[in-house]
């Protein structure tokens, strides 16, 4: 029996788009944009505080510009990225680039430092003060609290319009609430007579309200919170920077064939089917097919190979890759977005979308917290005014309940952790990132190790050399490292570099011919010599040896002179004297190590032995690591990735963990989580004890933030704290969160 159903509706496209969004102060602002735009029909997007960046997906009948409203009315702005500018071809203006933004908050919180510090000693030291010090209190604290506050007060009127609360309003209103009072005191109150003292009383009954200022509260608060914000925007400054290594590796410029004749142009002006040329240490513009020209292209940022892979006509060639050899002329097959570096860089891009745990519990807490405390400090006035009548004692008291509550040590508890904690790593040779990739290293209990240049040297050298009966070792170098010292290649550069530490001095090879694909050959103190696989049959020792030097993982070079093959010579990227040491220590920690590779299987676990490593994923490409590592945590595992190619760094932002090795590409370092600057696999296992041990004074500041905030809240309320000591009590806690973070100084 069949049915028949009415007609399915179409399912209506969705496009998909970034955003920038400007303004967002807390990770609470972000939520509430996601929150808004949510909310629209069809739209799903996910908002990052951290990239300051939305990722929307919306339905036909909905316009960007649409999108771009619903955030204005938020409170906030928003602009689809600008068009990618072409690099500059000076480097250094790179490294030079500088945020304005972070600029002028450095230069805020330097100018507001400054002029509350005397405000604050000469507030908080009674032998300090002068006569008439009041009204240099108050002109110093005036700019800091107007000028310095600026930011808060400006998104705390925003928050305000839109019916919201966040941090920025409660340093707004306990700054502005303190000041204002100050400024009652000073003009219509004792507080501007000749002669004014302040002194320290524990509690609100009882006290001359009228007398007191609190000018070193407005200001100091100012200063302390904008110590944060800036501390907290230098770290996110490096957010992008990864995508920014990424596409930095590509060609500036290329060659192109024009009516038979080169014409250099912007690579961004390649089309698919346009022919370039590419001479020998060039780099490859874009993703093509050789069409004329044999070479060796050095892919190791790419593949993981340690070798060159040799092309001809009809090969494929993948830009940002580099020509080791001869001249080639390419067709571009792919250009732009489709490149499987722009792949890679979004790849990166998306494994960074995450947010961190410990900041959204924060997040979560503040955003109970801020209204609670507003609502707190109403009440505080309204119950003590009920019950004194005294409208000095009940503003008093409401004034410490927002001073109390100023969130300055939950504005310093990570970002001086983590400069501690980095300033002590750097001088062990560890950089970390920044606190959003610290929580998973207490529970990483997987590291994946990438081998060319992390577990090995990225070098290759010359092994083992087994010779036929008859022929000299000696003799088999010389001849061989003068033959192969005309060659560029790196197994070439290898047999001569290990040839001339063996036997000394090497002689001039004549008539020096390269034969693509298969070897060198050429004329060496009379004899003609041939190096490589130019020879149909081996003597039977020598076909041993060429099994043996393969299945250890190695490259096996055959050396003949006059005809006849004389030796095997093993050539191998050489394994770190300390990486199998660093193997052990990570074992120690807990680890489960994995060697993960683009090299043959052969060659991977050769070297896995050699460490002391079980499991091996060898032969992958750089989106397979990708594919790797989240298997990995697809059964559960906390995955740590250690590595140190542009081929590693979609893997080390996937991880849980990232570690890019200093020694290797900007890339794979900007996209790792840390980075170990001495280049040894050993100071991976400080890394993750020094990042478990950062994470857990973070931790220890937030608990005694908020803790101290719930525990003197009560107190302010009953009138148990006036706002001097309410002052004091926050700048304390301040301090207590200083010296805890101090404390990872001494680590070792």
């Amino acid at each position: 029996m069949s049915t028949t159903s009415g007609p399915t509706a179409p399912i209506a496209p969705v496009s998909e788009v970034e955003l920038i969004i400007g303004g967002m102060t807390c990770a609470s602002c972000a939520a509430r944009v996601e929150k808004k735009l949510n909310r629209m029909e069809g739209v799903t997007a996910s908002v990052n505080y951290a990239t300051e960046k939305a990722r929307v997906s919306y339905p036909a009948g909905v316009e960007v510009a649409d999108l771009i409203a619903t955030v204005v009315k938020t409170g906030y702005t928003a602009e689809e990225p600008p068009p990618p500018e072409p690099a500059p071809a000076d480097e250094a203006a790179v490294a030079e680039e500088r945020d304005p933004e972070t600029d002028a908050l450095r230069q805020r919180f330097t100018i507001s430092a400054l002029l509350a510090a005397p405000v604050v000693l000469l507030s908080m030291v009674p032998a300090l003060q002068f006569d008439n010090w009041q009204w240099l209190a108050l002109t110093l604290a005036a700019p800091v609290v107007v000028w310095g506050g600026l930011p808060f007060h400006r998104a705390a009127w925003t928050n305000a319009r839109h019916g919201a609360a966040t941090m920025d309003t409660l340093v707004s209103v306990g700054t502005l609430a303190a000041f204002g009072w100050s400024l009652w005191a000073l003009f219509f109150g004792d507080a501007g007579m000749p002669g004014m003292r302040e002194s320290f009383r524990l509690t609100v009954g009882g006290m001359d309200g009228a007398s007191s200022i609190y000018l070193e509260v407005a200001s100091g608060v100012v200063a302390f919170i904008l110590l944060g914000r800036y501390l907290e925007a230098r770290a996110k400054r490096r957010a992008g920077a990864a995508l920014r290594a990424l596409m930095e590796l590509g060609a500036k410029d290329v060659a192109v064939l024009r009516d038979g004749r080169e014409q250099r142009v912007p690579v961004d002006r390649l089309a698919v089917g346009d022919r370039f040329v590419v001479r020998p240490g060039e780099k490859i513009a874009t993703d093509g097919t050789v069409v004329e020209g044999v070479s060796a292209v050095d892919a190791s940022m790419l593949t993981g190979e340690s070798v060159p892979v040799d092309v001809a006509a009809g090969d494929t060639v993948t830009g940002a890759t580099v020509n080791a050899g001869g001249r080639l002329v390419v067709e571009a097959t792919r250009v732009g977005a489709d490149t499987k570096l722009a792949r890679m860089a979004r790849l990166v891009e998306e494994a960074q979308s995450g947010k961190a745990e410990v900041q959204r519990l924060a997040d979560r807490i503040s955003a109970v917290f801020v209204p609670v405390v507003l609502v707190l400090a109403v009440a505080t006035f309204g119950g003590w005014l009920g019950a004194t009548g005294d409208t000095v004692d009940a503003f008093t008291a409401a004034v410490a309940v927002l001073i109390i509550a100023c969130p300055c040590a939950l504005g310093l508890a990570t970002p001086t952790a983590l400069m501690v904690g980095t300033g002590r790593g750097a001088q062990l040779g560890i950089l970390i990132k920044g606190p959003e990739v610290l929580e998973s290293t207490r529970r990483v209990d997987t590291v994946v190790l990438d081998k060319t240049g992390t577990v090995t040297t990225g070098r290759m050298t010359l092994h083992e050399v087994y010779t036929a009966e008859g022929t000299d070792e000696r003799q088999a170098l010389r001849l061989a490292g003068a033959l192969e010292h005309a060659s560029e290649h790196p197994v070439a550069r290898a047999v001569a570099v290990g040839a001339e530490e063996r036997v000394g001095e090497l002689p001039r090879a004549e008539h020096f011919e390269n034969v693509p694909g298969r070897g060198v050959r050429g004329l060496v103190e009379g004899r003609e010599v041939a190096v490589g696989r130019l020879f149909a049959e081996l003597p039977q020792e020598l076909a041993r040896a060429r099994e043996k030097a393969e299945s250890d993982g190695r490259t096996a070079v055959v050396v003949g002179w006059d005809g006849s093959a004389r030796a095997v010579l093993a050539v191998a990227d050489t394994v770190k004297e300390t990486s199998a040491e660093a193997v052990r220590e990570l074992r120690a920690l807990g680890l489960t190590p994995v060697l993960l590779t683009g090299d043959n299987r052969a060659v991977a676990e050769a070297v896995a032995r050699e460490v002391g490593i079980e499991q091996v994923i060898a032969e992958v490409l750089p989106e397979e690591k990708v594919e790797a590592v989240r298997r990995l945590r697809a059964e559960g595992r906390a995955v740590a990735m250690v590595g140190d190619g542009v081929n590693d760094a979609a893997a080390l932002a996937t991880a849980d963990l990232g570690l890019a090795m200093g020694t290797g590409t900007d890339a794979a370092i900007e996209a790792g989580d840390l980075t170990l600057v001495r280049g040894d696999l050993r100071v991976a296992a400080d890394a993750i004890r020094l990042s478990r041990r950062t994470l857990a004074t973070i931790k220890g500041n937030l608990v005694w933030a908020f803790g101290y905030n719930v525990a003197a809240l009560p107190l302010a309320a009953a009138g148990l704290l006036n706002p001097m000591i309410a002052g004091a009590a926050m700048a304390f806690s301040s301090v207590f969160v200083v010296s805890n973070s101090l404390r990872l100084r001494s680590f070792g």
